[in-house]
C-alpha cells in the first residue's frame, strides 16, 4: 500500500511541476525581463482553472503524504529480522573467547590453560639500559 501511495504521490507532483510551469508568472522578481505581455493561451479563464487545479494538486499531495505515514513500517524487512538477531545474540550474552594481544601487557586472565606437556616459549631477559658517555673534559 506504501509503494502505491508513493506512486500517486509522485504522479501528483509531477503533474503540480507541470501546472506551476505553464501559469503565467503575477509579480515581478526573477521572470519579468523574460514576461511577454500576452497570455500564454489566450483565454482569462484558463489561468483561473490552472490555479485552481494547483491547489487541488497540492491538496492531495499533501494528503497522501500525511495517509501514506500510517504504512511506513509494517511488513518484515530484512533490516528488521537483522535487528532481531542481533537482539537475540546479545541476550544470549555470548562474548568472544578469546581476544588478541596486539603487544600490550598480558592479560589479566588467560580464557584457556596451555595443553599439558605444551612447551612455552622460553622468557628473554630485557637489555640493560644503556649509559650515556660523559662528556669530553677541555
Amino acid at each position: 500500500m506504501f509503494y502505491f501511495l508513493s506512486v500517486l504521490i509522485l504522479l501528483a507532483s509531477l503533474g503540480l511541476v507541470l501546472l506551476v510551469i505553464v501559469q503565467k508568472s503575477k509579480g515581478g522578481g526573477l521572470a519579468s525581463p523574460f514576461a511577454s505581455t500576452n497570455n500564454i493561451m489566450g483565454v482569462r479563464k484558463t489561468t483561473d482553472v490552472l490555479e485552481k487545479a494547483t491547489w487541488w494538486l497540492f491538496g492531495i499531495v499533501a494528503v497522501l503524504c500525511i495517509v501514506s505515514t500510517r504504512f511506513v513500517g509494517t511488513g518484515t524487512s530484512s533490516a528488521s529480522r537483522t535487528q532481531e538477531t542481533l537482539e537475540q545474540n546479545a541476550a544470549k550474552g555470548s562474548a568472544p573467547a578469546a581476544l588478541p594481544n596486539f603487544g600490550g601487557e598480558a592479560p589479566a586472565t588467560s580464557p584457556s590453560a596451555p595443553a599439558q606437556g605444551a612447551q612455552t616459549p622460553a622468557e628473554t631477559p630485557a637489555p640493560a639500559p644503556v649509559e650515556a658517555p660523559a662528556p669530553a673534559a677541555q
